[in-house]
């Protein structure tokens, strides 16, 4: 079973036109260590579950065709402990480089879910320094040890709800296809902000080229 909230109302900071036959897009995978990031990413490429993985950051591309669009998928597997970096820590170049987010959390690990919390503050607090903010959703994995839940799925749709962000439970364990819901999903949330994105510049423009004639008009 796979439990999903949509996000409202995506954002994105790239230009290309949501209508483009070929989508290209920046994922960037978060969440403390033994969550399942790794594990996620080589099911959604491979369609393999492996269970144990290096603490080592890694870049992975997948190219895959989509509702007749070629799309190309940039995975950032992002290790959480880095030179000591202070829980939820994300660096600038993550999120310059990052076209949409997915945080994972461990229903079983309470602690895994408030380092995704404080993740999801850090985003949202930097979307000052970014053109607009990108689309996150936020992922629980290991939905079959429910046996050792800590974090209910109530607790996670309210965090994202709260956040504006989409939300999936999941077990990559067990099931591909959940899996491939998370990044489908994510893809969709960024073409749509690409989308909406251009049709804010677009209406900027008009309101430019306007204030230019009747600033013309009052000097004449």
């Amino acid at each position: 079973m796979v439990v999903q909230v949509n996000q409202r109302t995506p954002n994105s900071r790239k230009t290309m036109d949501g209508s483009q036959q070929r989508v290209e897009a920046n994922i960037l995978l978060l969440g403390a260590d033994n969550v399942g990031k790794s594990a996620l990413t080589v099911r959604f490429l491979t369609r393999r579950f492996i269970g144990e993985y290096g603490d080592i950051d890694s870049i992975y591309s997948r190219s895959d065709k989509i509702d007749g669009r070629d799309i190309c998928f940039n995975i950032w597997d992002s290790s959480h402990s880095q030179n000591g970096d202070e829980a939820g820590h994300i660096s600038e170049r993550q999120l310059q480089w990052a076209d949409g987010f997915i945080l994972v959390f461990s229903i079983c690990d309470r602690a895994s879910f408030n380092v995704v919390r404080q993740q999801v503050q850090r985003i949202r607090q930097a979307k000052n320094k970014l053109p607009a903010a990108v689309p996150i959703i936020i992922v629980g994995n290991k939905r079959d040890l429910q046996h050792r839940r800590t974090v209910s799925s109530e607790e996670g749709r309210l965090l994202a709800l709260s956040a504006d962000c989409g939300f999936f439970e999941i077990s990559a364990a067990e099931t591909y296809h959940g899996v491939l819901l998370v990044f489908h999903e994510l893809i969709e949330l960024i073409r749509e902000a690409r989308a909406l994105k251009k049709g804010a510049a677009g209406f900027r423009g008009i309101v430019r080229s306007m204030s230019a004639v009747f600033g013309r008009k009052r000097t004449e």
